[in-house]
């Protein structure tokens, strides 16, 4: 430290009249007293247009702080068409104020970035959807070494973390997917009431909402949710253990980061939405009752027949083979952004994002997947 600092006075500004005006500065200039500085120069510099000169003969501790606020006062008002000289200064202060100054003509060390083109756009996309899907293919080859090494020593998994995951998707995720499978399956009875009432097929609102929560509502419906939830966490909690180097740490102490972290997250959202799902089944069709029973005025036990008559083991195995393969999808795209996130906060930001958007991307095409080879090995409705 230095000992002036300790020694030095305030700071005092002097107007020294004359040809050229003298403005002397004195004591110990530091950036608590910008403000107080700010004005009492502006002041003195205001007074009248003539030439100034700048005195720091008398000051004996500059920050840089300070250097910065006194030099864009003094380029203020030589940009009004004052004359400013500055001088007398020690060594030290005046390495600070040369080092904030204000140049009117200087040029930009770095050239503004000029607005890419359509076809560099183009360019650009293409060789980060490369770069994506090479990524993509890495992380599937490192899984499938995880996963045989993990199925040769089980003792890796890290076990212990698997229920406290489980119950952050499934027990954490129920008020949400209860609230929403009730609604869908509330809209989706009114919708089709709408429709059958006008011939008379009322009791066939049963129908409609028992085969469509089973086989295609309850699954997806709940598979978004557990997406936007979860993966979005996944990616974001793994993407920034990234950031932070702490998945280069792990490798560092000899563990493998698909095994010590993938593998336990998928396994949670395996277990976790077969039962959700049978849960978001269970209050979809109460919420298709409600319009039945309270709308429709269909008795409870005729509402019941229909919908046990409606449904068989065959549309329940349909509905539950979705589930396991929804959860892989999720577990593995979240986790996959989340351990290629690059770029700190931003990258992490945008490996969420990418998640969640992939995650429904699949989802969908998983669906439809499924509803084809429905069709065509004799699940129908």
């Amino acid at each position: 430290m230095d000992p002036s600092a300790t020694t030095a006075g305030p700071p005092h500004v002097e107007r020294v009249p004359g040809d050229p005006v003298v403005l002397r500065l004195s004591g110990r200039l530091v950036l608590a007293d910008a403000e107080r500085l700010w004005r009492d120069v502006g002041a003195a510099l205001d007074q009248d247009h003539g030439p100034v000169r700048v005195d720091l003969s008398g000051v004996e501790t500059l920050d840089g702080g300070t250097a910065a606020v006194l030099q864009h006062l003094f380029h203020e008002r030589e940009q009004a068409g004052r004359a400013i000289d500055i001088g007398g200064a020690n060594a030290d202060v005046q390495a600070l104020i040369d080092r904030f100054g204000i140049e009117a003509d200087a040029t930009p060390l770095r050239a503004a970035p000029a607005r890419a083109g359509t076809m560099e756009q183009v360019g650009r996309f293409t060789l980060d959807l490369i770069e994506s899907m090479r990524g993509g293919f890495a992380f599937v080859g490192e899984m499938s070494r995880a996963i045989v090494a993990a199925v040769r020593q089980p003792s890796t998994i890290q076990w212990r973390d698997i229920p406290y995951l489980t119950e952050k998707v499934g027990a954490d995720g129920v008020p949400i997917v209860c609230l929403i499978s009730f609604l869908v399956g509330l809209i989706t009875a009114y919708s089709a009431a709408v429709q059958l009432h006008k011939f008379g097929a009322d009791i066939f609102v049963a129908d409609a909402v028992a085969l469509g929560m089973v086989r295609e509502m309850g699954p997806l419906m709940t598979a978004i949710i557990v997406a936007s939830r979860t993966g979005a966490g996944y990616a974001a909690e793994l993407g920034t253990m990234a950031v932070n180097e702490e998945i280069d740490a792990l490798r560092t102490l000899g563990l493998c980061p698909y095994r010590y972290l993938v593998v336990p997250r998928t396994i949670a959202v395996i277990i976790a939405l077969p039962l959700l799902t049978i849960l978001a089944d269970v209050l979809g069709m109460l919420g298709g009752a409600v319009i039945g029973l309270g709308y429709l005025d269909i008795t409870t036990s005729a509402w019941v027949k229909e919908s046990h008559k409606a449904l068989n083991l065959g549309h329940f195995a349909y509905g539950m083979l979705k589930p396991p393969v929804f959860a892989v999808i999720i577990g593995l795209v979240a986790c996959e952004r989340g351990l290629s996130t690059r770029g700190g906060a931003e990258g992490v930001g945008r490996s969420t994002t990418s998640a969640v958007v992939t995650s429904l991307l699949m989802l969908v095409i998983a669906t439809a997947v499924f509803t084809v080879l429905g069709q065509q090995i004799g699940f129908r409705s």
